[in-house]
């Protein structure tokens, strides 16, 4: 057994270790979707940073960085943009209604503002998309895998999906918060001590963008299209703005202060770390020219480039990128799947014990599902983009339409939803020939922008108000048995 496996077994047994000790903590639903609203901002920072530092933003990433160069950096720097929004104007406002209206999920406040349907409709449509960025992230790990040991993606996502999953369904959100404090601690610590060793082995920063190198390679905003320099801006942006595992994330916080402050300092850190995985790209770029697999650039840089503690050390820290992100997923799904889905429209009377078996039922299809398409999708990238640009046209105009303003109904936000998401599958598979600057995420996001404000203007000019209607309605479903007066609002 190689170094570097060796380092990857033991990391992992302490992992699971650390999340099976942590659920001694957790006995009931609160603990386990929102760690009873007792995150300070260390644990926050933590938890979102190691869940935003994840297979994208290190091997993807990287990869991407081999391709087009400096540039790249806009694919972690919009994640950074993103949460300094969410910090500053999203997060702080959600966290109050959550502490208010006792909030779990993302799918909590969307009833609260538009009712069941529209919870229903976001809910379904993120779960598929969730799947996606799971098995993104278990095809890093795998890769890891296969480059150490030769076996197939399946074993490898296989070994990953069980981490992820025997240490989230034990702790929940409090036991990933623990959890997530050690990886980051892992992860930072690999790419620092790594990273000016690869930089020796090519000779350097002024190496890395020399005559033999693509153009733009050195090009800060350099683009060739959707899905290539500051063009991330359109997609990674809004997601981080509204990314329902951040969302509830946020509602573990232990005031709004606390919120703002967590969320913040992680925006600054992604915007720091998004030089990382850059330099590494244009390092193996320099180093190993002839690359085919974006997703083997970080793991043969790692294993060819660094002396073999270090590249094992390093290879941890990435795996643990992986896991701890997958997490966040998984930690999305479960409240969704019980909160927004089976408590809501299954079985409302359903007890806290109840709920929490159901939480960590759904965490296990969840790992299981993700390992199974990891299997069938060919890149992270790839894999990452279907759940950004569902998660974008899906949430962003609904989010922040209802958050900032109280006139906007169910008609808008299921007009918004089915505006963004057709015009996302349209303009993606539907146009045969479109430019190369014809983005879908973007069209999906201004087709939901238009019909949410096109069915709002014709509402208001008809004098109709269906929110109101609406409200009247919820106030007089809080006084049936068995409703949960907290999740409605």
């Amino acid at each position: 057994m190689n170094l570097h496996l060796t380092f990857l077994i033991v990391y992992s047994i302490g992992v699971v270790g650390l999340g099976v000790w942590t659920a001694r903590f957790v006995r009931t639903s609160s603990a386990f979707f929102v760690a009873g609203r007792s995150l300070g901002p260390g644990l926050i920072l933590a938890s979102m940073l190691a869940a935003n530092i994840g297979a994208g933003t290190t091997v993807g990433a990287t990869g991407i960085a081999y391709r087009d160069g400096l540039s790249a950096w806009w694919y972690v720097g919009s994640a950074g943009i993103g949460s300094l929004v969410f910090a500053f104007f999203v997060a702080p406002r959600l966290w109050r209604l959550a502490k208010e209206h006792d909030f779990y999920t993302t799918g909590d406040f969307l009833e609260y503002r538009y009712g069941p349907m529209v919870r229903g409709v976001a809910t379904a449509l993120i779960a598929v998309g969730s799947l996606s960025l799971l098995a993104g992230q278990l095809i890093a790990g795998a890769t890891i895998i296969n480059i150490l040991t030769g076996a197939p993606r399946w074993v490898g996502s296989l070994a990953g999906g069980a981490v992820m999953t025997i240490y989230f369904t034990a702790g929940g959100l409090l036991g990933t918060a623990w959890v997530n404090t050690l990886q980051l601690i892992v992860m930072l610590g690999g790419f620092v001590v790594a990273l000016p060793f690869a930089l020796g082995a090519v000779g350097g920063i002024g190496a890395l963008a020399g005559p033999s190198t693509p153009p733009g390679f050195g090009d800060f905003m350099y683009s060739s299209g959707p899905g290539s320099g500051w063009t991330w801006l359109i997609l990674l942006g809004p997601a981080f703005i509204v990314s329902p595992g951040l969302i509830q994330k946020a509602y573990g916080g232990a005031s709004a202060s606390a919120v703002r402050t967590g969320v913040a300092l992680n925006a600054i850190a992604l915007l720091a770390f998004a030089f990382v995985p850059v330099l590494f790209g244009m390092i193996a770029r320099e180093a190993i020219p002839g690359l085919t697999d974006q997703n083997a650039v970080l793991p043969t840089v790692l294993t060819q480039l660094l002396p073999a503690w270090l590249g094992a050390l390093a290879l941890s820290a990435v795996f643990s990128t992986e896991v701890d992100t997958s997490d966040a997923i998984l930690f999305m799904i479960s409240t969704s799947a019980s909160k927004d889905l089976y408590k809501r429209f299954l079985n409302p009377a359903a007890s806290d014990l109840q709920l929490l078996r159901v939480g960590r039922a759904s965490a296990i299809a969840g790992g299981i599902l993700g390992v199974l398409l990891s299997v069938v999708l060919e890149t992270i990238i790839g894999a990452l983009v279907i759940f950004y640009s569902l998660l974008v046209v899906t949430l962003f105009v609904p989010v922040l339409g209802g958050l900032y303003s109280r006139r906007p109904g169910p008609p808008e936000a299921l007009a918004a939803i089915a505006a963004g998401v057709t015009t996302l599958l349209v303009v993606r598979f539907g146009v045969a020939v479109r430019g190369p600057w014809l983005d879908p995420t973007l069209s999906g996001l201004l087709a939901a922008g238009i019909a949410f404000i096109a069915v709002l203007l014709i509402r208001r000019l008809s004098g109709t108000s269906q929110l109101e209607e609406y409200r009247a309605q919820q106030a007089i479903d809080d006084d049936l048995p068995g409703r949960d007066n907290g999740a409605a609002g």
